[in-house]
């Protein structure tokens, strides 16, 4: 063994208590033990962890050549079909493609519960006809994807690979998923369906890989997002003038969406990232849009500021109106939702799935200092109760959903399925 390996399973040992305790023993009360009093890792998680290390590079490789699979948005189906395919040269034999596209494939336990989902997502951000072609620079590599969430996708495969391969034992299932939908316009759907229809009531545990380092996410950001059109017949610049004008509406709009207050704490955000419409300088458009994004981790302060800038709308449509007093002409509005979801802040640090985490990411030589809230595909098992975190694949990476995007392997990127492997295993209840 490698003096570096062996420093990493010394880490380990403040698993002790969490994975060589009975399985009888709540996983809180596990938790509660201080870290200094746990004893080592056992004997079945070593040489996994070791494996895990040796063949780092198959890893990347995996994370590479997924990564030049295209998989759009709502066009995840060359990517869900390698992915289900390399589940199955793994020994899933059962892996399968649900009714809205997710790629499943269950690990048994020795009973029914607890179910534990370990899942990354499919889909990227970027158009169909995008070359996915991963190149290296130096140390890097760089490609559409190749951290969000090729990295996660990698990071499962890995995961499930050595536990096969060792023949992990676990109390209860561990079901992989590749999702489809995590992205902006997906608004979530895969994750929404696998949890409330494919294991609707049966999840206990969730966990998303998603990008590089080794973060903890354990809170929602939700987020509520809007296509806003302003209409009218649109006419000459000139011969038309005196009537209302739905760009000028829209410009209300956002000006007044512009003054809005919002909370410093919590964390409450706006933004117009899109504004269109018209056909030329000379015409009095026929429409004008833009798309507001609005997000919080507390449900109730994104609820309020959906009503502010309800308002807000409502209040330029008048105004605009108003302006031409003498016009017959019409203007509406209309306000086209592109996707909700859900916030949730219940879930604080001293929850056990969070511990869990916290005291894994220590256990590979990662602490991480605090967790964050974000904008994943465990919004919703979150939003339903269920105990979610979203965590990194390792490595390092920067410039996601943009054309220079980049990951690091380094030279402790296999912490990174190191960490996932020890929280799944903890989760579904290590078996000696």
């Amino acid at each position: 063994m490698s003096r570096r390996s062996s420093s990493s399973l010394l880490r380990v040992a403040v698993f002790a208590a969490l994975l060589a305790a009975p399985l009888a023993a709540p996983l809180a009360a596990l938790l509660a033990a201080p870290l200094a009093a746990q004893a080592p890792v056992p004997p079945a998680l070593v040489p996994v962890l070791q494996q895990l290390e040796r063949d780092n590079a198959w890893t990347v490789e995996q994370q590479v050549s997924i990564c030049e699979v295209p998989a759009p948005p709502f066009k995840e189906q060359a990517r869900a079909a390698e992915f289900k395919r390399r589940l199955e040269a793994l020994g899933f034999a059962g892996a399968r493609v649900d009714a809205v596209g997710n790629v499943i494939a269950e690990r048994p336990g020795a009973v029914a519960r607890p179910v534990t989902i370990l899942s990354a997502h499919l889909d990227t951000v970027f158009p169909e006809g995008t070359d996915v072609t991963v190149r290296k620079v130096g140390g890097e590599l760089h490609g559409p994807g190749i951290g969000d969430d090729c990295r996660g996708l990698a990071a499962l495969l890995a995961v499930a690979r050595v536990f096969e391969q060792h023949k992990v034992r676990t109390a209860g299932p561990i079901v992989f998923v590749g999702t489809v939908g995590e992205e902006g316009p997906g608004n979530l759907r895969g994750v929404r369906h696998l949890v409330t229809k494919e294991y609707a009531g049966r999840v206990d545990h969730f966990i998303s890989v998603d990008g590089a380092g080794i973060g903890i996410t354990s809170r929602a950001v939700g987020s509520h997002r809007y296509t806003v059109r302003f209409k009218g017949p649109g006419g000459h610049s000139y011969g038309a003038f005196g009537m209302p004008n739905p760009i000028h509406a829209a410009g209300r709009a956002i000006a007044k969406l512009a003054d809005l207050k919002v909370p410093a704490s919590p964390r409450t955000t706006f933004n117009v990232g899109v504004v269109g419409g018209g056909t030329s300088v000379n015409s009095i458009a026929m429409e004008g849009s833009f798309e507001l994004d609005m997000r919080s981790e507390s449900a109730e302060a994104l609820q309020a500021l959906d009503q502010q800038a309800r308002a807000a709308i409502e209040a330029a449509l008048t105004e605009e109106r108003a302006r031409w007093p003498e016009s017959r002409k019409a203007l509406d509005v209309v306000m086209d939702t592109i996707g909700i979801r859900p916030a949730d802040a219940r879930q604080a640090d001293t929850m056990p799935i969070v511990r869990a985490a916290l005291a894994a990411a220590r256990a590979v030589g990662k602490p991480v200092a605090r967790t964050s809230a974000s904008s994943t595909d465990a919004n919703v098992p979150l939003a339903l109760g269920i105990p979610a975190l979203t965590v990194g694949g390792g490595g390092t990476g920067s410039g996601a959903h943009g054309s220079e995007e980049r990951y690091e392997d380094g030279p402790d990127g296999h912490k990174g399925p190191q960490f996932v492997a020890l929280l799944v295993a903890q989760l579904a209840g290590l078996r000696r």
